[in-house]
């Protein structure tokens, strides 16, 4: 399996350092949309030819966080979008038809299995979001969830790096939150996407952490 595209360049938090910022009692693990469309062969992005083998490798590093935060008691959040034709977005089905791809929107869609889980699945107590386009928030109850659970910090993984991920983690620095992504449990389906996102990210809003520095974190 092909390993992640290079992130040590950049800045991460101390490893020794971690363990109080993620306080499993105040921390929810963010799992973004890891479902069939966008993972499994027989998903839609697997279909047409798309090189799922950074996300496969990114699917192994998020199942063990989600062990880890189970160990500990953090919370597991996850993320999942599903689309229905009476509930597109204008704005995206607009994007789509002026880049010569109408109807690209159609992805995930709630009666099909392209919008089920892939890997990862919900145990009781976890938090389930459903949602129409990127952002986590946006159009949903996820802050109020996390808000009474009493959780003010977020580690983030999952896909895709550059859309999801991102516009999921910068959603939850506006909603005041601490957020950490987890570079090698994120990924992109194209080259310089992953680390791209992730500098620009870690500039403006996030801390950059590992999967062995959680799990050292969530399993002493």
């Amino acid at each position: 399996m092909a390993e992640l595209m290079e992130t040590v360049a950049l800045p991460h938090v101390d490893a020794a350092s971690l363990p109080p910022m993620i306080d499993p009692a105040r921390t929810a693990l963010v799992v973004v949309d890891i479902q069939v469309d966008f993972a499994a062969p027989e998903g839609l992005l697997g279909r047409v030819g798309v090189d799922l083998s950074e996300a496969e490798a990114a699917i192994d590093r998020c199942e063990r966080l989600v062990a880890a935060a189970r160990f500990a008691g953090a919370t597991v959040a996850l993320m999942r979008v599903v689309t229905r034709a009476d509930t597109d977005s204008r704005a995206l089905r607009t994007l789509m038809a002026r880049r010569g791809r109408p109807g690209g929107e159609a992805i995930c869609r709630a009666d099909e299995a392209g919008a089920d889980y892939y890997r990862i699945f919900p145990e009781p107590g976890d938090i389930e979001v459903q949602k129409r386009l990127y952002d986590s928030f946006h159009g949903t109850d996820f802050d109020a969830q996390l808000q009474a659970r009493g959780i003010d910090t977020l580690v983030v993984c999952g896909l895709s790096t550059d859309c999801c991920v991102d516009q999921t983690a910068r959603a939850a620095f506006h909603h005041d939150y601490d957020v950490f992504i987890v570079s090698d449990a994120c990924a992109a389906y194209e080259p310089g996407l992953h680390e791209s996102a992730l500098n620009a990210l870690e500039k403006n809003c996030v801390l950059l952490t590992t999967t062995p520095a959680v799990e050292a974190a969530w399993t002493r």
